[in-house]
C-alpha cells in the first residue's frame, strides 16, 4: 500500500497582494527547506521529487539540496487565492484582510463561496481542483519506491478535508494549520483516500529553531 509524503513549500512573501509578488521564497523560506533536506538525509531518503511548477514550489524542492531525481507536476499547484479574494470582493464587497485576525475570517468565506460556486468566471472551480490533486496523488502512487511530493496549504487542506470529509468551517482551521516544509502523509486504501500523518516538523522542533517554524 504505497504512502506519499507531501510537504508545504518553505515561507514564501508574506504580505503580498498578488501571486506574482508572493511566488517566490524568502530567506527563511530557503532555510527551512535546508533544514528539512538535511533531516531527510539522516533519517530516511526518497526515490523521486515531484514539485508543483510554482516558483515557491520549484525553489523549496531546490532548497532541500538532495540528490533524489526532481520532476514538476503543476497540478500539484495551489489554488487560485488571489482570484478568489479578489472575486469574493466583486461579487460579496468582502475586503481583502489586513490581518491576521482579519485572514482567519476572510478563508472560509473564500472556501465557502469556492465550493457553492460563487465564484466569477474564469477561475477553476473547486471540483476541478479537487480533481487535478487527486490525479497527481493517483499518478505519484503508480512510481516505485518512495515519492516526497511538494505543494502548498490549499492542496494539503483540501486532500485533508477529503479523507477526512471535513466541512468548510474545520478545512479553514487545517487550512491556517499547516506550517511552512510541514510534512504530511496520504495513502489509497480501495480507492479511498486516507490520511496518516499531519503536520510534522521533525526538522523545526529544536529550541533554537521555534522561531523558524511560520504558517503565513
Amino acid at each position: 500500500m504505497p504512502e506519499l509524503t507531501l510537504i508545504r513549500h518553505g515561507q514564501a512573501q508574506t504580505g503580498a497582494k498578488d501571486e506574482a509578488s508572493y511566488d517566490n521564497l524568502s530567506d527563511l523560506g530557503h532555510k527551512q527547506a535546508g533544514w528539512l533536506g538535511e533531516y531527510i538525509d539522516r533519517t530516511q531518503g526518497y526515490d523521486l521529487v515531484i514539485s508543483g511548477a510554482m516558483n515557491r514550489q520549484i525553489q523549496t524542492a531546490q532548497s532541500l539540496k538532495l540528490t533524489t531525481p526532481h520532476h514538476q507536476d503543476p497540478r500539484l499547484n495551489e489554488m487560485d487565492y488571489f482570484g478568489l479574494a479578489d472575486s469574493l470582493l466583486q461579487t460579496h464587497g468582502v475586503a481583502w484582510p489586513t490581518s491576521e485576525a482579519e485572514f482567519i475570517k476572510h478563508l472560509p468565506q473564500i472556501l465557502n463561496a469556492w465550493r457553492s460556486g460563487d465564484i466569477v468566471d474564469g477561475l477553476e472551480s473547486y471540483g476541478d481542483f479537487c480533481a487535478r490533486i487527486m490525479d497527481a496523488l493517483g499518478d505519484a502512487m503508480q512510481h516505485e519506491g518512495r515519492v516526497l511530493l511538494v505543494t502548498s496549504t490549499g492542496v494539503i487542506a483540501t486532500l485533508t478535508t477529503l479523507a477526512l470529509d471535513l466541512d468548510i468551517h474545520k478545512k479553514s482551521k487545517v487550512f491556517m494549520a499547516v506550517a511552512h516544509t510541514s510534512v504530511h502523509k496520504f495513502t489509497m486504501r480501495d480507492s479511498d483516500l486516507h490520511m496518516t500523518q499531519f503536520g510534522g516538523t521533525p526538522h523545526l522542533d529544536y529550541p533554537d529553531r521555534l522561531h523558524a517554524k511560520t504558517y503565513a
